[in-house]
This record gives C-alpha cells, structure tokens and sequence, in this order.
C-alpha cells in the first residue's frame, strides 16, 4: 500500500531528501498517519518523524533547509523540535525503551524500525509512511492498526499490562482517544487499564490535567469521563467528582444520581461551546452537593448552600489540578457560585431589583452563566424542559430591558471615593466605604437612578443618616 499521493505537505519531500543526503531511513508516524486515514478535517500543527539514526542531526538540517525555522533539540531524551509557519515537526532517532518500577523516566539506547513501533502505545498511532526517494509513501503497519481504525478499536501492540506499567500516561491517552475519535477500547487493554490505574500516581498531574482537558474538548466529553470513573482512574486524581455518584432512597423518596446528571450537563453545554472553562463551571457546579445532602421529612432532598460551598472548593480543586489559579479560576467560581439565580428567577415572579442584581454580579459572564442554566435542564420529561426553557426565555427578556434601562452590567457607581471626599467631612476610610456601598445598594434597588444627580442626593440623604457632616 502506497500513500504517495496523500503526502501534500512540503515537509515530507524535505524530510525524505535530507535523509537521503544523510543516508539514513526517515519515517512520518503516529497521529499525522492515524488523522490522515480517519480523514479528520482538523488543522494539523504537530507531525512526528522517526528516522534510523540522530533524529536531532536530522531536525537541525531540516531546520537550516526552512528559512526562519526555529530549532530546539533536547540531548537527554535524543529529540529534536523544529516550529516552522505555526507547525511543529518533532524528530527522533529510532530506539528501544525499558523501564524501572519507580518511574516513568525509560532507560533509552538505539533501535530499529521495529523496536520504535514496539514502544508506541496503541496499534492506531504505531502506523508509519516511508519518505525516502526509492520508497516514498511506502506504508508500514506491524500491528495491523488500519483493521483497528476500521474497527474503531483501542489497544496497545504489545502486552497492556505492560505498555501501561512502563508508562501511566497511556491510560489516560487511550481514554482519551476513545473520547475524541468515539472509538471502543478493547476488554483486554480496558482490564489491563483497571488494574494498572494506581500506577498512574508516579506521573505528574499537570500532564494528567493535559489528557484530561482534551477528554473535556471531545465532542461527548462524558463518554471519557464514564471509562474513566469505571477504571478507577478518575479516582486516582479528582477523588472529588467521583462522590457525586450514587443516589440514596429515604422513606421512597430518592435524589439523582448527581455524577451522571453532571455529565449530561456536560454533553449539553459541550453542543452549545468548545470553551473550556465554561465546560469546568458544568463539572463543577453541583460539586459540593455530596457535602450539603440533607433529607428533610417535609420538602425530602436538600442541597442548601451546594452552590456557595462549590465556589469555595473551585481553587482547591483547580490548585490540585494544576490548572491556572489566574482569572480562568474565578470565571469558573463565579459561574458555580451563581448557576442557581436565574433558575430561581424563572420558577418566581421576576423583580427589576433581582435582574438588576444578577447583572451586576455576573457582568459581561452574564450569557455564559445563561448558557450553564439551560445545558442544567437534564429533566426527562419533555413538559417540564419546555417550562424552564420558557422561562429562561423570559429572565433573558427582562435581562435585555433592565440592562437598556438601567445598565448595571459591570456599572460602577456614579459616584466615586475622591468625589465624596470632596462632598463629605469623613474622618475614615470605612465611612466612604459605607457611604459607596448605599448608592451601589440603592441603584440596584432601584430606589436610585444610575445617574450622578440622583446618586448626590441620595448621599446627602444618606450622609445625615450617618451623622456625616457635607462640606460647606
């Protein structure tokens, strides 16, 4: 089999002709290869080359041949990267690996052909093409991954138990894959994958985070995450997400099965946006549901409080992640802290004042957290999902002409600390503070206009209240 004709990409024919001046065999394999078959129309940034011999002599050539490319070689592990035009070619000469109980780091020395397809993980990613002159597009397949692709199957060349003890991560990859490409992994490497998962400790999280995230980016992201809660893998790193699962029945009165409901929330949020941090609020925003479970006789289950306690545990949870601890952070805590008020606002009669409040707090988040509500309807009764997305409809209306009519979205009051200083005789800090706070409550409330002759007012009002002299 001759893939020739699908080899488009200028890189290969470089690659093949500075292999041949060197004399060495060089090779495209893994994830270009397996996306090249599947015909995965995606832009490809990251391509793999194998050659028989230095892979970073190979790369430096390369590089000199692409005018601006820009070269990084890394001694130790005896691979080199090449950036050119927004693509990364990564080089690496052939080899064998072993490796010790205690770590994932292998023990690497020369090899063949054969012994660099034997390490690959899985029998999708061990396919190569040839791109020497003489053998240009020539195909290679050992373990017979194309039947695999067909099959849409996962599994590892070589023995499971051991492709997966030698290095951890894999578990997570072939999750990982399964999720981005709906494939099945085979029982044999799924078993192998439930016994080997407390291996998965001696790797470091921010890698796991990595596969975890792309598994969050699949389009069906809670296939992923149902293989890995039935390995035990998602145990061995976010211990916190797996107490969602299980329902507990009190006097015939049962709750949902908060995990599963989580990832429906998932699935539906994942239809409407490829954001990442909006897909972590829709993991996080019943977190702390286990924690607040509380039976009452008159009203049955109760979660008082889960979204307040929630966006507590939201940098505990992104800090043992390893994810960004910056404004992500809070845009996901905000999200799970607020995820409940417009459902409240669409089970009620909706007051100005409450709109207003809920623009204030979410700001420019305020679609997002929309978003969050309606991806939350996860009723199987399609009359009860045609109510509440009614009344978002109608909280979203009110939204639109309370902010028209009052912007309070991100507003500021009219008023500032340097202005009252001006206006007031305060003798502290905290009497502005206060004094600022009346006219952000007071604007919410509706009492006050957001304008700045109405706000002066309403502190001269409120100053006298607080025996707060004006200046003369």
């Amino acid at each position: 089999m001759n893939f020739q004709k699908n080899l488009n990409n200028p890189i290969f024919k470089i690659v093949g002709e500075i292999s041949d001046k060197l004399n060495i065999s060089s090779y495209v394999v893994g994830g270009w290869v397996r996306d090249m078959l599947l015909d995965r129309k995606r832009k490809v940034t990251d391509i793999d080359f194998v050659c028989i011999g230095s892979g970073i002599e190979l790369a430096k050539n390369v590089a000199k041949e692409l005018k601006g490319a820009e070269f990084k070689f890394f001694k130790n592990f005896g691979t080199a990267m090449v950036n050119f035009n927004g693509e990364n070619y990564e080089f690496v000469g052939a080899r064998k690996e072993s490796y010790r109980d205690d770590s994932r780091k292998p023990l690497v020395e020369d090899g063949s052909l054969d012994d660099d397809q034997n390490r690959r993980d899985f029998t999708i990613n061990a396919m190569s093409i040839q791109l020497n002159k003489h053998q240009y597009g020539n195909f290679i397949d050992p373990f017979d991954g194309i039947k695999d692709l067909e099959r849409k199957i996962i599994k590892t060349p070589l023995d499971p138990d051991i492709t997966f003890s030698d290095d951890p991560l894999r578990m997570m990859r072939a999750v990982r894959f399964a999720s981005e490409l709906n494939f099945i992994i085979s029982e044999k490497t799924l078993n192998a994958i439930s016994r080997n998962a407390k291996r998965l400790s001696i790797i470091s999280q921010e890698r796991i985070t990595d596969e975890l995230n792309k598994i969050i980016l699949s389009e069906v992201p809670s296939q992923g995450f149902k293989i890995l809660f039935n390995t035990k893998l998602l145990h061995e790193f976010f211990i916190e997400f797996t107490y969602l699962q299980g329902v507990e029945i009190i006097n015939n009165h049962a709750h949902k099965d908060n995990f599963y409901h989580t990832l429906e929330v998932l699935d539906n949020i994942s239809l409407k946006t490829s954001d990442l941090w909006l897909r972590w609020a829709a993991i996080l925003h019943d977190i702390a549901k286990p924690q607040t479970k509380k039976y009452e006789k008159i009203v049955g289950w109760t979660f008082h409080a889960h979204e307040f306690i929630g966006s507590k545990m939201t940098p505990k949870i992104f800090k043992k992640l390893k994810l960004p601890l910056n404004h992500k952070m809070q845009y996901v805590k905000k999200l799970v802290s607020l995820h409940l008020r417009p459902i409240v606002l669409a089970q009620e009669v909706v007051t100005d004042s409450a709109i207003r409040r809920l623009l204030f707090d979410a700001g420019n988040d305020i679609e997002d957290l929309m978003t969050l509500c309606d991806a939350d309807i996860t009723s199987k009764n399609p009359n009860k999902v045609k109510k509440y997305l009614s009344n978002f409809q109608l909280v979203r209306k009110k939204l639109l002409e309370v902010e028209e009519k009052d912007r309070v979205r991100n507003f500021q009051p009219p008023v500032d600390g340097n202005e009252i200083m001006e206006m007031f005789v305060v003798s502290s800090g905290k009497q502005i503070g206060l004094l600022k706070h009346a006219i952000k409550e007071a604007i919410l409330d509706g009492i006050v206009k957001n304008e700045k002759t109405d706000a002066i007012e309403f502190l001269k009002i409120k100053a006298k209240e607080l025996n707060i002299e004006i200046v003369k």
